[in-house]
């Protein structure tokens, strides 16, 4: 009975995934072209995508760091638990190999449409990217409660309302969020706990130990954290507007992810009772230190300015999963599988009050033309 139970749902994953594809190699026939290298560039300036660049080719290293994030950063993130590591790295493959092709199609038609086709470039592929770390980031509170053929259907409704919500906020609110503090991280965490509690059942406080239980060896967690310390300033600066932004955004996360890493050592051992540090926990600090500084990150936020982002960003993620997250769980019935309430949600809306305090003091002599 279980294997034939097993080899029904393979194959209902099967026909979703065949139709999906054929889906959008139709839509891809009928509306997507690639952009020409020499023509305008038809990325809005309050999108959530670079500008062209000056040099033939210069997009392919902003769209590679991109890339590398939901793949490798996000896919190790999602081997948090023992049971479900390898299948969550697989599923996460899956997850980003639809979503990069439904962004495109949902992302072109509000930036880069022309005339009825949809053009794609480096500058739309990084969208995208930003497009799936969201839906990655929204995937990691269902974990392990939810099979692929959930995750898939998580992915083409979520897609949609990033898009439209992106639109709305940076192009017709005019918002400065090139590293998604608010469009990324904030949509994606919240996002991902709506489904949660959508699909709440009545023994997840006893599900969630025996997951706890059987949590993978660090390895994943190592792996992850590495690959976020040398590739997030380069995702977080793929999409600034102007290429004189671009140092600002690079050091400012380098900044915030080391004062968010070294926080994590000071306020752990006074919360928890482990004496050690897990590589997770470890993890998820830098995961803060690069949400808080999505908006702010291409502003004149100065050095000691992203040190303090990050600390206190740390320590409001490290709070929130020692008081808030039990709130979250006994009174409103949401069960957040790896915390992303904590090292998204609430590290995105500090960093989109920091983004809007510096907007607030900013001025033309520290700016300039921008």
């Amino acid at each position: 009975m279980a294997e034939g139970a097993a080899a029904a749902s393979r194959l209902r994953l099967a026909g979703l995934c065949f139709f999906l594809q054929l889906l959008t190699i139709v839509l891809f026939a009928a509306f997507v072209r690639y952009g020409p290298e020499s023509g305008p560039s038809l990325c809005s300036p309050q999108s959530n995508c670079s500008r062209r660049d000056p040099e033939p080719g210069s997009g392919y290293p902003r769209f590679r760091d991109a890339h590398l994030q939901p793949l490798l950063g996000f896919g190790f993130l999602l081997a948090f638990l023992g049971r479900y590591g390898p299948g969550s790295v697989a599923t996460s493959l899956l997850v980003v190999a639809f979503a990069v092709q439904w962004a495109l199609l949902a992302q072109g038609l509000f930036y880069f449409s022309l005339k009825g086709k949809i053009y794609v470039g480096a500058q739309s592929m990084v969208s995208a990217d930003f497009c799936t770390a969201a839906v990655l980031i929204s995937s990691g509170a269902i974990l392990g409660r939810v099979n692929p053929i959930q995750m898939l259907l998580m992915t083409l409704l979520e897609v949609p309302l990033f898009a439209c919500n992106e639109f709305i906020l940076l192009s017709l609110m005019g918002i400065s969020d090139s590293g998604g503090s608010l469009t990324v991280h904030t949509f994606g965490a919240y996002f991902g706990l709506m489904v949660s509690r959508a699909l709440r059942q009545p023994r997840a406080d006893e599900q969630e130990e025996q997951q706890d239980a059987g949590r993978q060896p660090d390895v994943f967690a190592v792996l992850g954290t590495l690959y976020l310390w040398i590739f997030w300033p380069s995702f977080a600066s793929a999409t600034t507007a102007q290429d004189s932004a671009e140092p600002w955004a690079v050091l400012n996360v380098y900044f915030s992810l080391a004062a968010s890493t070294l926080a994590a050592f000071v306020l752990s051992p006074i919360l928890y009772e482990e004496g050690t540090l897990q590589a997770a926990q470890i993890q998820d600090a830098a995961l803060v230190g690069a949400a808080v500084m999505g908006m702010a990150g291409e502003m004149l936020l100065t050095p000691f300015g992203a040190l303090v982002a990050g600390f206190l960003a740390s320590h409001l993620s490290l709070l929130g999963s020692r008081f808030l997250s039990p709130i979250l769980r006994s009174r409103l019935k949401i069960q957040d599988t790896c915390g992303v309430h904590n090292v998204h949600g609430l590290p995105g809306v500090l960093g989109t009050l920091v983004g809007t305090l510096l907007a607030g003091l900013a001025t033309a002599d520290a700016y300039g033309g921008r």
